[in-house]
């Protein structure tokens, strides 16, 4: 049996999982992998005021939402976690994730640093991953590949992303993302492992 497609296990509620990286890091593409290789496990759209970027769908990679409505839901308390970035907002529905776990799903969250430190202060059972660049020069070169910054949005970010490696003691897992398929396998092992993890504590 392919061991990428053992269930949770769960009798219950899910797990929740936070991947952060650095700009160019590979979080959005190593996710995209985890979710075509492990069973149970339920990608959480962010909101964000930002506009779309060539082939995003809506209600798939973000839910595109305008500025006056994202003030509206942090007002109220809506957000489990939100940041604003780059001049952008983005935050994470509170009922979206537990409507996920709820339903004995693993809910992944794709947030930077800012939002994740948030959701390990609300959620004390938050399972926090950093994807590790193998380099500035590599990360550099997939920002660019992107197509979507330009030179002075490029050094705002290769900056930022200094300041974000700082925070990689607060993650209780960090994973170098050289060759993404070992990426995603080390990323894969430890969701297998937390899930076992889980499964023990609630039985004991």
């Amino acid at each position: 049996m392919d061991p990428t497609s053992i269930d949770n296990g769960h009798t219950g509620k899910g797990l929740l999982f936070v991947i952060s990286s650095v700009s160019g890091g590979g979080k959005t593409t190593l996710i995209s992998k985890l979710m075509e290789n492990m069973s149970d496990l339920q990608l959480s759209v962010s909101h964000t005021t930002r506009k779309p970027r060539p082939g995003e769908v809506e209600g798939q990679d973000y839910q595109f939402i305008p500025g006056d409505r994202f003030a509206k839901m942090v007002s109220e308390g809506l957000f489990l976690e939100w940041a604003e970035v780059y001049g952008q907002c983005y935050g994470t529905s509170g009922s979206t994730v537990d409507s996920i776990t709820g339903r004995g799903l693993d809910a992944i969250l794709d947030i930077d640093v800012q939002g994740a430190m948030q959701v390990k202060r609300k959620r004390s059972d938050a399972i926090l991953v950093f994807l590790l660049p193998p380099g500035e020069e590599e990360q550099e070169r997939r920002l660019r590949a992107r197509g979507t910054e330009s030179d002075p949005d490029m050094n705002v970010r290769l900056e930022a992303a200094r300041q974000e490696l700082a925070f990689v003691d607060e993650y209780h897992y960090s994973v170098l993302n050289d060759k993404l398929s070992d990426a995603v396998d080390a990323v894969s092992s430890i969701i297998r492992a937390e899930r076992c993890r889980n499964r023990r504590s609630t039985s004991q």
